[in-house]
């Protein structure tokens, strides 16, 4: 079983729950006071970035979420 579950929901952000860190390009980590599930946000309207503040549904942000099989990956010359 996976220490971290990432879920994107449907017309809303990414929900991560369980045991992760967030760290900032430089490699700074954000203080999350103790959360183990916080939500990042996809349609790049948050105030708050990259955490969810719920702006995706003043905007009508939409995107629905179906599981798929990702291609193989290039190799690398």
């Amino acid at each position: 079983m996976p220490t971290t579950k990432i879920s994107p929901v449907h017309n809303g952000p990414l929900r991560i729950e369980g045991d992760f860190e967030i760290v900032d390009p430089a490699g700074a980590a954000f203080g999350l006071a103790g959360r183990t599930v916080i939500s990042l946000c996809r349609c790049g309207h948050s105030a708050s970035k990259p955490f969810c503040d719920g702006s995706h549904n003043r905007n009508g942000f939409s995107d629905t979420v179906v599981a798929r099989e990702l291609p193989a990956p290039k190799p690398k010359l």
